[in-house]
C-alpha cells in the first residue's frame, strides 16, 4: 500500500493527545513560529499550553494533518483508528511497550486500525520541519528554523537529539525517528523526506535496514535528483559465529555486509556522528560526490606534514602539482618555499589579499578538491581580523575555478559556529576538525552504484545440510568451476582400487568433516595410498590428483545473508584471511570487473600481481568462479552457503581443491 507522508511532514494544522507530552508539542511549535492552527485534544482539560482543548477527535475544526499521539499504547489503537476514519493526514505514536516489549499483536493492531494512514513508531520520537517550523515533538533540541538544509534520520531518539546540537554550521531541514517502524520503514521515510526540493542531503543513523532492496533505490534516486545519502551503521562489532561451520560466516559477519552494501548502493559510510556532520555539509554545499585528487595549503609545515600522516589511513591522493604549477607558483612564493603537495606556503604572504587570492587559486585549479588547513583565532579572547584575507582567499579560489575549496580547522572548537554558517550560506563548507575532515572528505568520494543494481531478495531462515566434499565437488564440475581429477569409494580399500589411473602425488581425504584439515583428514603428497591408514571418523574417502604449479591460494565464500540476500567474500586462502583479517565482501549480484577491483583492495594483493618479481595469479580465473558460483547462487535458491578454501591459482587457471556447500533441506 502507497502511503503518502507529505501532510504529516509538511503540515498546514497539528493535533496533538495527552497532557505533558502535547505541552512540550505546543511549545516546540511555538517556538519554531509554527503558522497553522495546533489542537489539543483531551477529555476533562479546558485548555492545555495555553490553547484552548478539544473535548474529542470528531469536535475539531477539521481532519489534522498531523498529529502527536503522547497517550499509552492501549489507547493509541483507538485514536489512530479514529484519525484514520476521519482522513488526518499522520500520527506520530510515541508511546513504547509494543513489539520491543514482546507485544507484536498489540503492534499488529496499530497498523490495522491505521490502515492507509501513515503512521510513525509506535515508540517513536517524532519529526521536526524546520523549514515550516511544524514540530510534532516532545523535547528540547537544537536547531532553529531554515530555508534549505539536510535531512537527519535516526533508528536512535537520542542520537539525533545529539546531532541537532551541532555547532558545525550545518543547516538542518528535517529531523525523523523511526521507532519501531511498524508501517513505514527505512527507505520509505527517506524517501518521502528527499522529496523536498528544500532538502539537499540526507543523513542517516541506522541500527538495521528492513528493505535492501528498497534501500538501494532510494539512493539511486537521490543520486539522480543530486542528493547525497551518508549512514553511521551501528553494530558491526556484533561477535561473529563462533560456532559457524565456514570461515565465511566469521568473516563476512560484522559490518563486512552493510558496509558492502552503502558502497554499491552508492551512499558514503562514516564510523562517527562528527563525519556524518561533516559530510553532510560537503553534500549540502557541493553534491552527492567530489573528486579523488585533492591539494592541501597550509602556512605551516606542521600542519602540512600532519595533513600527510592523518591522510594516509583513508588512501586519500595528493599528487604533485604540474609543471606549470609549479613554475606559478615558485614566482609567487619566492624560491625559499618547496612546491609540494601539501603546500606549506609559509607566511610570506600573510595579509596580502591578492597574492593570498593567486596562491591558493593556482594550486587548486590542477585538482578536484583543496584543503586549507586554517585555525581562526577564538574570538572571545582573541582578533580573528588578521585571518580574514586568508578565508577570503579560499572562498574567492573556490569560485575563480569551480572547485570545492575547504577551510579545515585542525580543532572543531576552532571554527566558531557564527563564522561556519555564515560560509556555508555563501556556499563554502568549513571543515571542523582535521581528522573528521579527512574521513568526512573520503566519504564524499564515493561513487554511484551501478544503475539498476539490487541486491537479491533475503529468505527467511531454514535448516540446512552440509554436502561432503564428493557431493561439493559434482556439484562445482556441473557449473563449470574447474576441479581436481579425483575418486571416491566407501572404504579405503574402495578407493585405493579406484585411484589406480590418476597421476601422483595424491591428496587423501576424509569424508563427513567440516573442517579437514583440522581434524586430521586430509593427507597431501602421496606417491601412492599402499600402506595408508584409515581416518577415524570418516563417513567415506577421496582421493583426488594433487594440483601443481599453485602460485597463490585463495578463499571464496558465499552465504545467503538475512538483509543483504547474497554475500561473496575473498580473501587468500588458508589462514591468512582469518589472521589477517584481510578480505573483501561484496553483494550479489557482481560482475567479473567489480570482483576483480575489489580483490585490488586487499592488503595482500600485490602478491597475488607479481609482487618483486613473484609469477602473477590469473586472478581473471578467480574472478569468473565467483561469478559463476554467485550466479548459481542466485539461480537456486536452495543453495545456502558455498566455500572454496583454497582455490588454487596458477599463472593460467585456478582449481578447486575443497569445497564446503550446503543447502536447505
Amino acid at each position: 500500500m502507497s502511503r503518502d507522508l507529505s501532510r504529516l511532514l509538511r503540515p498546514r494544522s497539528i493535533a496533538v493527545m495527552g497532557s505533558v507530552w502535547a505541552e512540550n508539542v505546543i511549545a516546540q511549535c511555538r517556538k519554531m513560529g509554527f503558522a497553522g492552527p495546533v489542537w489539543p485534544v483531551h477529555p476533562t482539560k479546558a485548555e492545555i499550553g495555553g490553547l484552548p482543548a478539544y473535548t474529542s477527535l470528531a469536535a475539531l475544526p477539521d481532519a489534522p494533518d498531523a498529529s502527536f499521539i503522547g497517550v499509552n499504547r492501549h489507547a493509541t489503537v483507538e485514536v489512530v483508528g479514529e484519525l484514520a476514519r476521519m482522513g488526518a493526514g499522520g500520527a506520530i505514536c510515541f508511546a513504547s511497550g509494543w513489539t520491543e516489549a514482546g507485544e507484536k499483536g498489540l503492534q499488529d493492531r496499530l497498523v490495522a486500525a491505521a490502515g492507509g494512514m501513515p503512521v510513525l513508531g509506535p515508540n517513536c520520537y517524532g519529526v521536526i520541519n524546520y523549514l515550516d517550523g511544524a514540530l510534532l515533538w516532545p523535547d528540547q533540541h537544537g536547531g532553529k528554523r531554515v530555508e534549505k538544509g539536510v535531512a537527519l534520520l535516526s533508528q536512535s531518539s537520542n542520537i539525533v537529539i545529539n546531532l541537532t546540537m551541532q555547532a558545525r554550521g550545518l543547516p538542518v531541514a528535517y529531523v525523523a525517528c523511526l521507532g519501531n517502524a511498524a508501517q513505514i520503514g527505512l527507505a520509505k521515510l527517506a524517501g518521502a523526506l528527499l522529496a523536498d526540493d528544500r532538502v539537499t542531503a540526507i543523513g542517516m543513523y541506522v541500527e538495521g535496514i528492513d528493505d535492501a532492496p528498497a534501500f538501494a533505490a532510494l539512493a539511486e534516486a537521490a543520486r539522480a535528483a543530486g542528493k547525497g545519502v551518508v549512514c553511521v551503521k551501528s553494530g558491526k562489532t556484533e561477535a561473529a559465529q563462533s560456532a559457524a561451520a565456514s570461515h565465511t560466516a566469521a568473516l563476512a559477519g560484522g559490518g563486512a555486509a552493510s558496509s558492502a552494501f552503502l558502497r554499491q548502493s552508492g551512499v558514503a559510510e562514516v564510523n562517527t556522528l562528527a563525519e556524518l556532520v561533516e559530510t553532510l555539509k560537503i553534500f549540502h554545499v557541493h553534491g552527492p560526490q567530489i573528486g579523488t585528487r585533492l591539494c592541501s595549503l597550509s602556512c605551516s609545515g606542521g600542519e602540512a606534514g600532519l595533513v600527510s600522516d592523518l591522510a594516509a589511513p583513508y588512501g586519500l591522493d595528493f599528487p604533485a602539482p604540474s609543471p606549470g604549477q609549479r613554475r606559478r607558483l615558485g614566482e609567487i612564493l619566492g624560491p625559499i618555499v618547496a612546491i609540494a603537495n601539501p603546500l606549506d606556503y609559509h607566511t610570506f604572504i600573510w595579509g596580502d589579499g591578492p597574492r593570498t587570492t593567486d596562491v591558493f587559486t593556482t594550486m587548486l585549479e590542477g585538482y578536484d578538491a583543496g584543503i586549507f588547513v586554517i585555525d581562526p583565532p577564538r574570538p572571545d579572547r582573541c582578533d580573528p581580523a588578521s585571518f580574514q584575507p586568508a578565508l577570503d582567499a579560499i572562498e574567492a579560489a573556490g569560485k575563480a575555478t569551480g572547485k570545492p575549496a575547504f577551510p579545515v580547522s585542525s580543532l572543531p572548537e576552532n571554527f566558531d559556529e557564527a563564522r561556519a554558517e555564515a560560509l556555508v550560506a555563501r556556499g563554502v563548507a568549513p571543515l571542523l576538525g582535521l581528522e573528521t575532515a579527512l574521513g568526512a572528505l573520503k566519504a564524499a568520494q564515493t561513487g554511484p552504484g551501478r544503475p539498476g543494481w539490487r541486491p537479491a531478495p533475503a529468505l527467511e531462515p531454514r535448516a540446512t545440510r552440509l554436502l561432503d566434499e564428493a557431493e561439493g565437488k559434482r556439484f562445482l564440475d556441473a557449473v563449470g568451476v574447474p576441479i581436481p581429477r579425483g575418486v571416491i569409494g566407501a572404504t579405503l580399500a574402495e578407493v585405493r582400487e579406484k585411484a589406480a589411473g590418476l597421476a601422483a602425488p595424491l591428496v587423501l581425504k576424509g569424508l563427513g568433516f567440516a573442517h579437514k584439515t583440522e581434524a586430521g583428514a586430509v593427507r597431501l603428497g602421496l606417491a601412492s595410498l599402499d600402506g595408508e591408514a584409515g581416518i577415524e571418523g570418516a563417513t567415506g574417502y577421496l582421493v583426488e590428483e594433487m594440483v601443481t604449479g599453485a602460485v597463490a591460494e585463495v578463499l571464496l565464500g558465499l552465504r545467503r545473508d538475512p538483509v543483504y540476500g547474497v554475500t561473496l567474500t575473498l580473501g587468500l586462502g588458508g589462514v591468512a584471511a582469518e589472521l589477517l583479517a584481510d578480505t573483501v565482501t561484496l553483494v550479489l549480484p557482481v560482475g567479473e570487473d567489480e570482483v576483480l577491483a575489489s580483490m585490488q583492495r586487499l592488503r595482500l594483493w600485490p602478491l597475488l600481481d607479481g609482487y618483486r618479481g613473484r609469477p602473477r595469479a590469473d586472478m581473471a580465473a578467480v574472478a569468473g568462479i565467483a561469478v559463476r558460483l554467485g550466479q548459481a547462487m542466485l539461480d537456486r535458491p536452495e543453495l545456502e552457503e558455498i566455500e572454496i578454501n583454497p582455490i588454487l591459482v596458477r599463472q593460467s587457471g585456478a582449481v578447486a581443491v575443497d569445497a564446503l556447500i550446503r543447502e536447505a533441506t
